[in-house]
């Protein structure tokens, strides 16, 4: 019989477990930036064999197997799988947001593609993928589901909701009930918490960095370390984007941030990791006043960044009321 694994960038380790002929991790942040187009998208899944292709491909990040040639791992994925016979077609994403919008996202695409449908599997993994060792991942006994019409059905409205320029699709999840995709409520709520909130304007990321910075955490990479923040949403990058944006505006919330992070290209990972490295954080005046909540940070700085479908702005800006799991209109 010949497996395939689908599972996030946090199952890479699943690559040398030896439970599959192939392990295909998807690398998509969606919890950050504007969402790649339906289109790109399901270029991403498919076909790459024109010379001029140029854009990310399923198998970019796919270790080179024995049972498909090189040449046609260039197909499109499901090419791949009916080409070669492959029998079973696991899902393995943990109960981290990004990896659960991935699996909405793709459940939504193979939801059309009755030829495999009746081949896939959810595994339910609850447990952290990222931090996981090859070697126990190899005999670990983790649950196994069909996939139902209504699981597929769920997932499809889940992805709409989150793509959606409104969150008010997403909000009303956490009163529906989600079939087997039980870690999906959890990530519905994590990733509705960061919106501002109503009292403070900041996400719960950013709010955890304030208090972290306040307790005497002032070193980049102590607060970028997986598991320090107790949320699990963004990875250290994004981070880096959220602590700029606590300390670069008009009134910051954070000094101590290596200026030159302000001008570095995105792209000089090494330049931005050596700033970052040499910062020293504390909270400014004002920043202790918004993390006691007698300031609204978006009264004094401007945000423009993207939610799902939704774009945030100073004019156009929902809020998540954490106490009463309420949104807050514009």
């Amino acid at each position: 019989m010949k497996r395939m694994i689908l599972t996030s960038s946090s199952g890479v380790g699943l690559t040398h477990a030896d439970r599959a002929d192939m392990v295909v991790p998807f690398i998509y942040r969606f919890v950050s930036g504007p969402l790649p187009s339906p289109d790109h998208l399901n270029n991403y899944l498919g076909s790459r064999w024109d010379k001029f292709y140029d854009q990310m491909h399923w198998s970019d990040c796919v270790r080179l197997s024995p049972v498909i040639r090189r040449q046609d791992r260039a197909g499109p994925l499901l090419w791949v799988c009916e080409t070669y016979g492959v029998d079973l077609i696991e899902l393995w994403f943990d109960p981290e947001p990004n990896s659960q919008l991935q699996l909405i996202w793709i459940l939504d695409y193979l939801r059309s593609e009755p030829s495999v449908t009746e081949s896939l599997r959810l595994r339910c993994v609850d447990f952290d993928l990222r931090g996981a060792d090859p070697a126990e991942l190899r005999h670990r006994e983790v649950r196994q589901f069909d996939i139902a019409e209504s699981d597929f059905g769920i997932a499809s409205m889940a992805w709409e909701a989150y793509r959606a320029p409104t969150p008010e699709l997403w909000a009303a999840l956490l009163d529906r009930p989600l079939g087997k995709l039980t870690f999906l409520k959890p990530a519905v709520e994590g990733l509705l918490s960061e919106l501002p909130s109503p009292a403070t304007g900041l996400g719960m990321t950013e709010t955890r960095l304030l208090e972290l910075i306040a307790t005497g955490h002032n070193r980049t990479d102590e607060l970028f370390r997986p598991g320090m923040l107790g949320v699990r949403v963004f990875d250290p990058w994004e981070l880096g984007t959220l602590l700029e944006g606590l300390a670069f505006g008009p009134t910051p919330a954070v000094a101590g941030l290596d200026s030159k992070l302000a001008t570095l290209d995105k792209y000089n990972e090494r330049g931005r990791n050596a700033a970052f490295r040499r910062s020293r954080l504390s909270l400014t005046e004002f920043g202790k006043a918004v993390l006691a909540g007698r300031e609204d940070f978006r009264r004094h700085n401007p945000i423009k960044r993207w939610w799902g479908g939704t774009e945030l702005t100073n004019e156009r800006l929902w809020r998540w009321e954490r106490e009463s799991r309420s949104l807050v209109a514009p």
